[in-house]
């Protein structure tokens, strides 16, 4: 994955955290007393700043009472997720 797009999806699901907390009407300092991480850490992570590991992603879903994929997924669209074989799209070239 090329910087742009981890930027891209870090973006997004920061978007995603911050729509979902305000929604529900929590500042950053009331998500932070909900998940034991610390407001400006939230806050790193809402605007792409700092990739979170996904046990904190499960930590702010669960505090946020929402799946834990709502927050990676913008459930826009489903890719097709049945390749023909198990490297079909991949060039391994370089593993192999």
């Amino acid at each position: 994955m090329s910087t742009e797009n981890e930027h891209k999806l870090l973006a997004e699901v920061g978007q995603r955290i911050r729509a979902v907390r305000g929604g529900q009407g929590l500042n950053l300092e009331q998500l932070a007393r909900l998940t034991g991480i610390s407001a400006p850490a939230l806050s790193l992570i809402e605007t792409a700043k700092r990739d979170a590991r996904l046990t904190t992603l499960a930590k702010i879903a669960a505090a946020l009472r929402v799946p834990l994929s709502n927050l990676l997924d913008d459930n826009s669209s489903c890719p097709n997720t049945k390749a023909e074989s198990p490297t079909d799209g991949y060039d391994l070239g370089d593993y192999l």
